[in-house]
């Protein structure tokens, strides 16, 4: 029996029958090629079929031409995807799975520099993608975007697609319609509840009439309650009950957050686990017609499970989930759970890569995106299996081993410290992110299953390293703080000036708790990530008074491109951190030291009884130059510092390679 019953039991929906109740939802991977989906695109969707996935929603298509934003959005009313996306679906559905595309507007959230193009909404309001206003649609030019959405669909109908997913989270355009607040109308389009669904009704049953009965229909909407502005679950629930009782909607599917609260629309490590399934659990009890599906932040099997006994939901969309392991489905069906890579929920390089218009990948699957290229988690074995030394264990070392010895290699793993991991094992020691040690522990699992030999508290010199004759070594050897406490935005200044006065640390030394510190600590942040940040931060919770500097603008600048940074400034705000930006450590005095504006100039005295110093590493590699005869490899941080995504990439590439 197996222990997911609900999860892997299939669900008849419209004319279709899914295979299981695990959804791949909609999310804008960016990979379109001059508008067009491709190879690349194409190969990402199937690799998550074979996978498993029940159902399947393709990236959201902008059904309008004020609807563009991003570069890599679909091409916008053009019949040119018809045949691109063809040859696209066929193969997704020949591997098991229903395939629908999500079709979108954002409304007055557009963004210009990508469309040239004004914004449409109901009412002309400011628009919170960017520092735009918005125009107010004319009844005429509302006219032509239901049949703009009704065009979009009869294009995936024609493209092969199962059904389509209609948009109207996150403040999107049919959300502005139907929230009193961002419509102001005093036309047939704006008052009462049914001048303000008038439009997604009319969309919908459009779609039902153009496209007919064996077609799916969808809607996508969000839920939170961080204004009040917004819609209640009371009002939410209202709306879609019109749209459910057309007979017409065959599920809707719940996310969180929206444009004005972005931190819960793709939820991080820092905040709670299923944030929706209150929603869902509702419309579960209202809806008459329509299946209920519970996305955002449901990152496991269980997770899934427990919302599908609870009867909060009819089926769940895992979308990091499936992106860090395209195989979850399968691996539930199959009874191996415990063989799935866990998603961390950094959005390091999926959201995080979105929001600067690359197309996704992801820190610890760096197959995404390169599922073309690289086969996905699929291995090839090798025609002429080797042995593996590979030295160091962290991100860049386990990836390489673990990839080897998938494609038939014997791989030996050597680490100097008593556990794996690396730097990457401490940062999973900050607050709210085990989920870096879950991973640690899949590692050595499936260095278990593969017959991985692993050497822990082994370090090796280039002696030890030729007698263990391998015919492949991989030098993984990471990196260390840098000692000088150099920093990059006081370059006249060199070393810092005071760190022979001691009591000057690395991050690493905090988070292995080998640094003395007694009550009040500045921690200089230079690099706006969690290496600075989640060390305050840890700090903090552990009662000391923290001190946070950084040169960027705000604290945890890299971290706003995976919307983390809000929810983490609050959290030091509450833990009373003090917060400097735009400031770094002219001198340290060894019971304190002197911050520098950077702005004027002026310096300021902070009594501290520690400096932690969040600046660049140096790489460690003390071996390759006495082991130039040998086949050798050099990757992740021995070859620069860098950050953990590129680490893992340059693992996956070089047991690819081997």
């Amino acid at each position: 029996m197996s222990d997911f019953p609900r999860l892997t039991s299939e669900l008849p929906l419209r004319h279709k029958v899914l295979r299981n109740r695990i959804t791949f939802g909609a999310h804008t991977a960016n990979m379109s090629v001059n508008g067009l989906p491709g190879e690349q695109f194409g190969a990402y969707l199937l690799e998550r079929a074979i996978g498993g996935a029940g159902m399947i929603v393709a990236e959201p298509m902008p059904v309008h031409r004020t609807g563009v934003l991003t570069r890599g959005n679909f091409l916008a009313e053009d019949d040119a995807v018809i045949p691109a996306f063809r040859k696209i679906v066929e193969p997704v559905q020949d591997a098991g799975a229903v395939v629908l595309q999500q079709l979108y507007h954002v409304g007055a959230h557009g963004d210009s520099d990508l469309s040239y193009q004004p914004h449409w909404g109901p009412s002309g309001l400011p628009s919170y993608h960017d520092s735009d206003g918005s125009h107010a649609m004319t009844g005429a030019e509302i006219e032509e975007m239901i049949a703009a959405f009704v065009a979009a669909a009869v294009r995936c109908r024609d493209a092969g697609f199962d059904g389509v997913e209609i948009w109207a989270a996150y403040q999107s355009l049919l959300e502005q319609f139907w929230t009193p607040w961002s419509n102001r109308r005093d036309d047939q389009w704006g008052g009462p509840l049914e001048n303000r669904t008038r439009i997604s009704m009319r969309i919908l049953e459009g779609i039902r009439r153009a496209c007919g009965e064996n077609f799916i229909v969808g809607m996508s909407v969000s839920y939170s309650d961080s204004f009040d502005v917004t819609l209640g679950i009371e009002e939410l629930t209202e709306v879609l009950a019109l749209h459910d009782a057309t007979g017409h909607l065959d599920y809707v599917s719940c996310g969180s957050g929206g444009y004005l609260d972005f931190e819960k629309l793709m939820p991080t490590f820092v905040l709670g686990e299923k944030p929706t399934v209150s929603a869902t659990e509702v419309f579960k009890q209202e809806l008459r017609h329509a299946k209920v599906q519970a996305e955002s932040q449901i990152r496991t099997p269980e997770n899934a499970e427990s919302v599908l006994s609870a009867n909060q939901a009819d089926l769940v969309s895992i979308v990091r989930g499936q992106i860090a392991d395209p195989n979850l489905a399968r691996k539930v069906t199959e009874g191996r759970a415990d063989d799935i890579r866990g998603c961390i929920s950094c959005n390091q390089m999926c959201w995080g890569r979105r929001s600067r218009d690359y197309w996704i990948s992801c820190l610890i699957n760096p197959s995404v995106g390169r599922e073309y290229q690289w086969g996905g988690d699929r291995f090839i074995k090798s025609k002429a299996p080797k042995s593996v030394l590979v030295v160091g264990g962290g991100p860049s070392g386990l990836e390489a081993a673990r990839v080897a010895a998938e494609r038939g290699h014997k791989v030996q793993i050597h680490e100097a410290a008593s556990q794996i991991g690396g730097q990457f094992r401490l940062a999973g020691m900050q607050p709210r992110r085990a989920q870096i040690l879950d991973l640690m522990g899949w590692y050595e699992r499936q260095f278990g299953k593969l017959g991985v030999e692993l050497r822990l508290n082994s370090y090796l010199d280039a002696d030890d390293i030729r007698e263990l004759g391998a015919d492949v070594v991989v030098l993984a050897t990471g990196s260390l703080p840098d000692e000088e406490r150099t920093q990059r935005w006081l370059p006249q200044l060199g070393p810092l000036p005071g760190r022979e006065h001691g009591n000057v640390f690395a991050p690493e030394e905090v988070m292995r708790r080998e640094a003395k510190i007694a009550d009040t600590v500045i921690v200089y942040d230079e690099g706006g990530n969690m290496r600075g940040v989640g060390t305050a931060w840890h700090l903090a919770e552990t009662g000391k008074q923290v001190v946070l500097v950084t040169p960027d603008p705000f604290v945890g600048k890299e971290l706003a491109r995976t919307s983390a940074d809000i929810p983490i400034r609050a959290k030091l705000a509450q833990l009373g951190v003090r917060m400097l930006s735009e400031h770094a450590i002219a001198g340290w005095h060894g019971q304190g030291a002197a911050v520098r504006n950077l702005l004027d100039g002026s310096e300021e005295e902070i009594a501290a009884s520690a400096l932690v110093m969040a600046t660049t590493n140096r790489s460690f590699e003390p071996v390759s130059a006495e082991l130039t005869d040998l086949n050798l490899r050099i990757v992740g941080d021995a070859q620069a510092p860098r950050q953990a995504p590129f680490a893992f990439y340059e693992g996956r590439k070089c047991g690819l390679e081997i």
